[in-house]
């Protein structure tokens, strides 16, 4: 197994996503690989848990990566995290990823889940997507 693509790979999601134009038309530069201190938009997307696991083969290591890209909006109902989320979807899934070690296989959605966040308006859309990694190294 290699491990080794890991950031790699979430540089490139985040690259992607920051460079999309909907995205950028969505919620502009509000979209984090890590939570900046201070205040936060009232709409933004942040990069999150991940979980690997081996899926090297006879040619090379490599790696099958669940990771999350959450939506959080503090607006009341889900309709513009909705629509946030789904431009996520469509930037990622078959996207073709240049990657700074390794090489990107394949990328897919895999599921997602909206909830309310506390007694507020708060709400959050977790989007899990798949990514199956060689990593030739």
């Amino acid at each position: 197994m290699s491990y080794g693509v890991s950031a790699a790979l979430q540089a490139a999601v985040y690259q992607h996503l920051s460079a999309d134009p909907r995205m950028t038309n969505l919620v502009g530069t509000a979209i984090y690989d890590a939570m900046p201190a201070g205040s936060l938009p009232p709409l933004y997307v942040v990069l999150g848990a991940e979980n690997a696991r081996d899926a090297s083969d006879k040619t090379a290591g490599g790696a099958l990566h669940e990771f999350t890209v959450t939506v959080v909006t503090e607006s009341a109902g889900f309709a513009s995290a909705k629509v946030v989320a789904a431009a996520v979807s469509d930037a990622l899934v078959d996207a073709d990823l240049t990657l700074s070690r390794g090489t990107l296989v394949s990328l897919n959605f895999h599921k997602a889940k909206a909830a309310r966040v506390g007694a507020g308006d708060v709400r959050q859309i977790n989007l899990i997507f798949r990514a199956r990694v060689a990593d030739e190294t």
